[in-house]
């Protein structure tokens, strides 16, 4: 009897499992099924599109469109990349490409540089901020987009090119022959000294060997520069390579510390990251700055230093890109970048923003339900929370731009007068001696003056929204001398204007004028002087007294 028992549970057990097989196989060959039936509808469907339109179509375009689609359905992260677009995939990830180390920009119906890199191609050449392309190897390049021409400057290093541009205050159009290299763009686009105890360090991007060169501006700094207190700037850093986030971090913590965790859908992307080496320093006073453009590897880094409670976090809450994205080959040397597993700091929080529906124009995270929020600690035991981005200790958000001043930015103005400003002077002092004087604003705003610029504020454009409702509801006839007066009120004065807004768009023209010959460094030297996260960050690293306390009370300022 008991045999028998035993011969009947091992049969049902069988059973199930033979079922469960089954079920599972079943669901399997269904899900293989729609597949296989699906992308045979869409390839009868596309068929009958491309025979039959009644105009003609790029088969290439509508197909990239229908996958881009596709994958912005499931995050904005996993993307199809075209065979065409893989150099700019290679920059990303290494800062490297061939070309003429150059920014460039649609202007009318020209593209021309927005800012040649010091020390590259373009700037040795002659090449100058505000030249308009006219010709590439004598094919004519007016009334092309920025990715056309982007696409024949680039190519490979060695290989000379023919440009033939058009310059303010030149006669006749200039040509320049310039060799492509190999362009290795430096992600600490500037670092030195901001007093005589603080060490400034700028990071751009998480690409190959970021860390060592920060290493290296670090090591500087303390060893012959003096610093005492160091302030890394992530700001606007939109991240990179995952790997150069735990080695950067690794400047600051000891080695064998968790970093970052990632955990996916398969087993393969389940990975914890420790730190590998020796640190730099894990003793010395540290600020980090970030903003809503801070994302991905500088969340890791900032995090991580947070969760640690390593050094205080100064600015604004970051971007909230908490994703790990791996990218695998396709037919026709096109390549998909896809979102394969999410990454979690020491703390054990997600950065990842839990629901993409709270997220600002620009994609970082906005309004977070409260449902939405989890608290956590960090070593110390301050609270810190996930649900999007990381909480800065010390909150400092950016000031927006006035609207004359987007709008000057918008339609040139700024960045044409430094190019008038450029042809006719052919040299300005150093960066911290030059600055914007009352007459050269007053010629600045004659300029504007001149040019006609026009431009509405968001206010007015509301107020203009309000009005054609009115009008469409009826009721206009109620309110229309409420809203003109209001109108009337909000009745630009572009004089009146640029006083009002003058050390605003001061800055701005101080700024661009300076780029124009010191470069992106010059720019940003100058920029640190006033910038509110840096006086914030010199205040706290100078008095060890507060610095300790936030570390310890977890205080947010």
């Amino acid at each position: 009897m008991i045999k028998s028992n035993k011969k009947l549970i091992l049969f049902i057990a069988i059973a199930i499992v033979g079922g469960l097989s089954l079920m599972s196989l079943n669901r399997v060959d269904d899900k293989n099924f729609q597949i296989a039936k699906n992308l045979d509808i869409y390839y009868s469907l596309f068929r009958e599109l491309n025979t039959f339109y009644v105009d003609e179509v790029d088969p290439s375009e509508l197909v990239k469109e229908s996958i881009d689609e596709m994958l912005v359905s499931l995050d904005p992260y996993t993307t199809y990349i075209p065979e065409n677009e893989i150099e700019d995939l290679r920059f990303m990830t290494t800062g490297e490409y061939g070309g003429i180390g150059a920014l460039i920009r649609k202007q009318d119906e020209y593209v021309v540089v927005s800012e040649p890199y010091e020390g590259f191609p373009a700037e040795k050449s002659g090449l100058r901020a505000g030249d308009k392309f006219l010709e590439i190897d004598g094919k004519s390049v007016t009334n092309k987009e920025t990715q056309d021409v982007s696409n024949l400057l680039k190519g490979s290093p060695g290989e000379e090119l023919k440009l033939k541009v058009l310059r303010l205050n030149e006669k006749k159009p200039l040509t320049f022959n310039v060799v492509r290299e190999k362009i290795s763009i430096d992600p600490v686009a500037y670092y030195g000294m901001i007093d005589e105890n603080t060490g400034y360090i700028n990071l751009t991007n998480f690409t190959k060997n970021c860390a060592e060169k920060v290493k290296k501006a670090l090591l500087e700094l303390r060893e012959v520069k003096g610093a005492k207190n160091i302030v890394l700037d992530l700001r606007g850093n939109p991240g990179g390579l995952l790997i150069e986030a735990v080695n950067l971090s690794n400047l600051f913590i000891p080695k064998g510390q968790e970093v970052v965790s990632t955990k996916g859908k398969l087993k393969q992307w389940d990975k914890t990251y420790n730190t590998m080496g020796n640190p730099v320093d894990t003793i010395m006073p540290l600020v980090v700055l970030v903003d809503r453009g801070s994302a991905s590897a500088s969340e890791i880094v900032s995090g991580t230093i947070q969760d640690l409670d390593r050094g205080v976090l100064i600015g604004s809450r970051t971007f909230g890109k908490g994703l790990v994205q791996t990218t695998r080959d396709l037919s026709y040397n096109a390549k998909l970048k896809i979102t394969t597993a999410k990454y979690y700091i020491p703390s054990g929080r997600c950065i990842q923003a839990l629901d993409y529906s709270h997220r600002n124009e620009d994609g970082s995270v906005g309004h977070i339900p409260d449902s939405l929020i989890s608290e956590f600690t960090t070593k110390n035991g301050r609270i810190v929370y996930d649900g999007g981005g990381i909480i800065p200790d010390i909150k400092i958000e950016k000031e927006n731009f006035s609207s004359l001043s987007v709008n000057l930015i918008r339609e040139s103005m700024v960045f044409d007068f430094a190019t008038i400003y450029r042809a006719e002077n052919e040299s300005i002092p150093a960066p911290e001696d030059f600055k914007i004087t009352d007459d050269l604003y007053e010629d600045f705003t004659q300029y504007v003056i001149n040019n006609d610029f026009n431009y509405s504020s968001e206010t007015e454009d509301i107020l203009e929204a309000l009005k054609a409702t009115a009008k469409k509801e009826r009721y206009l006839e109620l309110i229309d001398a409420e809203i003109e007066k209001l109108s009337e009120m909000l009745k630009h004065d572009i004089e009146r204007d640029l006083n009002q807004f003058k050390d605003e768009i001061s800055d701005l023209l101080q700024s661009e004028i300076i780029s124009r010959y010191y470069y992106q460094k010059g720019a940003i030297k100058i920029a640190l002087k006033e910038d509110p996260a840096i006086l914030k960050a010199k205040e706290i690293l100078n008095d060890p007294t507060r610095y300790n306390s936030i570390l310890a009370a977890g205080k947010v300022e």
